[in-house]
């Protein structure tokens, strides 16, 4: 696995966004094209150190625009441009396990840009893992449970506080997730979106979602395990009930969960971040994560979201 991700380095005379832009627009094609096959990207050496320089290296490619206020993300991020926001503000001691970004909602977006505009001191590394690599291994050895994430997919069930909570990975309120201000606002959208619900004591929402695909078909023929099984699986808040069942109901047996965790460690390539790094990433093919980190220094990576052009969406909220 060599090829993954595709390291770029900047090895010309590109100093400043004008010469940046420019050497962009002459290898955009050629660069869409390599991330169709490899899946991930990572460029080093570029001009870029602040957000709005980000902004703009993300901006050339023209993906259309995935903003973080129309997600339904149950991260807590900071916006910094009207694109460009931070990555997940969960302390740097909680590990986020792999998973394709927003999976475990219905309107996900279809490439990621990561920038990093300081490393951490220790640890802080991007695991990146191939999901269609993931998913044929896992087909051979357990054809059976394949077909069944298949036909089946998958329910999640999530926590939204009442308020942001800073603390957690999956912590942001419902009503900044749902954008809306009042509890009728919320069940009004959470009847367009097709989720169950339950309203907490102390004022938080607990909500199921509809069934949504495990597995996905990508243009080259294969298939991705699309979804936020291991995240879900390994990091989310537990209720009293499965945090994530099949699209039936039906829980998970936790030999298969185990098995996807463990192969899927077989397919990770940590991504170690130096500063000026952008990473792109095939959000259909490619999970990603992020690994505690530590040291004096604050780990600072920002996160651009982007749909792919031309893509009908079919009730799109």
């Amino acid at each position: 696995m060599n090829d993954f991700p595709l390291i770029i380095e900047n090895d010309t005379d590109i100093r400043d966004l004008t010469g940046m832009q420019g050497w962009l627009d002459e290898t955009i094609p050629a660069l869409k094209s390599s991330l169709d096959r490899v899946g991930a990207i990572l460029f080093r050496g570029f001009p870029v150190a602040s957000a709005e320089d980000f902004d703009t290296f993300a901006r050339t490619f023209g993906y259309g625009e995935f903003t973080y206020a129309e997600s339904l993300s149950n991260a807590v991020r900071i916006n910094l441009t009207p694109r460009v926001f931070t990555a997940n503000e969960a302390p740097p001691e909680v590990e986020i396990y792999l998973h394709h970004e927003m999976a475990q909602t219905p309107v996900s977006p279809d490439k990621i840009f990561f920038c990093c505009l300081a490393a951490a001191e220790q640890g802080g590394a991007t695991p990146l893992c191939r999901s269609d690599r993931l998913y044929a291994a896992f087909r051979a050895a357990h054809p059976d449970w394949a077909a069944k994430f298949a036909e089946l997919g998958l329910r999640y069930t999530t926590h939204m506080p009442a308020s942001d909570d800073f603390e957690s990975g999956q912590g942001r309120s419902w009503r900044s997730t749902l954008s809306v201000e009042t509890i009728e606002a919320a069940e009004a959208k959470l009847r367009l979106l097709d989720y169950t619900w339950r309203w907490q004591p102390d004022g938080s929402l607990v909500v199921t979602t509809c069934a949504l695909p495990a597995v996905r078909h990508l243009p080259d023929g294969s298939e991705s395990f699309y979804n936020q099984l291991i995240a879900a699986w390994r990091g989310w808040r537990k209720e009293t009930h499965p945090v994530v069942t099949f699209g039936n109901g039906e829980v998970i047996p936790e030999d298969a969960v185990g098995s996807i965790v463990d192969l899927a460690d077989q397919f990770i390539v940590p991504a170690a971040w130096q500063d000026g790094d952008i990473a792109l990433i095939d959000n259909h093919r490619v999970m990603h994560g992020r690994y505690p980190y530590g040291g004096g220094r604050k780990r600072r990576v920002l996160v651009c979201l982007a749909r792919d052009e031309g893509i009908k969406r079919e009730g799109k909220l």
